[in-house]
């Protein structure tokens, strides 16, 4: 006769899941409906923009926005030094933000977390040499790194990306690594572990899900990163080829008329900084809506 076989569910965990989104705050509902619109943007350019990005209009240089004396409104936020449309150039940069934003916030999540997963799940020297990796790494300044990593790979959007993503992993892997070392230790991974689960399958069906809203927060967090450091990259004309706008390079080509023009140094700044207004804000919404802590703090 067979002894019974008592099975003990494991304790409530951190999970994502659909059930979460009904408890988003307000602030994520904001950010993601900025990042949503700018997403808008950039695929609808050749439809929103009045005029070719890189077509010269030499007669109508420096021109106001067409609602101040002399401007006109073929050119709703004035012309740039080469006669190019301001609005038309902001429209077509969204293009080059949201694609550094989204590729190089996703391969630095994807590095980061791939190396938590080993320093926290595993600890002993993995766990040393991964952290002694780590310190070395963000001993560098990173904007001075990223540029010494671009001077060597040269310029063009897809090495923006992977100079980011050089960059960028380590602040997934120290942050995602500590809550990794947390969600080890409870009953429920042992428990996973007594009853035969591999390493695998425990860090892919136990930890990961358990871990999945810090690392969300931390990629809408990466994105407004990532386009902060691309228009610095573009600003020092590291980043894209002359012929691909950007807003760094718009204020590159602007500052030569700051004060004849401010318009054209105005805009793209804006642009950057909706744009990273809209990333960190969807970002901090969605740690508050994620993390019970913070959700009961909220209620008190």
């Amino acid at each position: 006769m067979k002894p019974d076989v008592i099975q003990i569910a494991p304790p409530a965990r951190k999970r994502f899941s659909l059930h979460a989104l009904s408890r988003v705050s307000p602030k994520a509902w904001v950010g993601l409906a900025i990042v949503l619109f700018a997403l808008f943007v950039a695929c609808a350019a050749p439809w929103i923009a009045p005029h070719n990005p890189n077509d010269q209009d030499l007669l109508n240089m420096l021109l106001p926005p067409m609602w101040a004396d002399g401007g006109i409104s073929s050119y709703p936020l004035g012309t740039d030094g080469l006669g190019q449309c301001i609005f038309s150039r902001a429209i077509y940069g969204t293009r080059i933000a949201i694609l550094v934003a989204v590729s190089a916030a996703m391969g630095s999540m994807l590095v980061g977390v791939f190396m938590a997963m080993l320093a926290g799940y595993f600890g002993g020297w993995i766990d040393r040499i991964i952290g002694y990796v780590v310190d070395l790494w963000m001993s560098f300044p990173p904007v001075v790194l990223s540029l010494v990593l671009m001077v060597g790979l040269g310029t063009g959007v897809v090495n923006v990306i992977l100079a980011i993503v050089l960059v960028d992993w380590t602040r997934f892997c120290r942050v995602v690594r500590s809550d990794v070392i947390v969600v080890r230790r409870r009953q429920y991974v042992v428990a996973a572990r007594l009853l035969g689960f591999g390493h695998l399958k425990t860090i892919l069906g136990e930890i990961l899900p358990a871990v999945a809203p810090l690392i969300i927060t931390l990629f809408t967090l990466e994105m407004g990163v990532a386009v902060i450091v691309e228009a610095i990259l573009s600003f020092v004309g590291l980043s894209v080829s002359a012929d691909t706008v950007a807003w760094g390079v718009m204020i590159a080509d602007s500052r030569n008329y700051l004060h004849e023009a401010p318009w054209g140094m105005l805009t793209p700044v804006l642009c950057i900084f909706f744009m990273v207004l809209g990333c960190n804000t969807l970002g901090d919404g969605l740690r508050e809506s994620l993390d019970p802590a913070l959700r009961e703090r909220n209620r008190d």
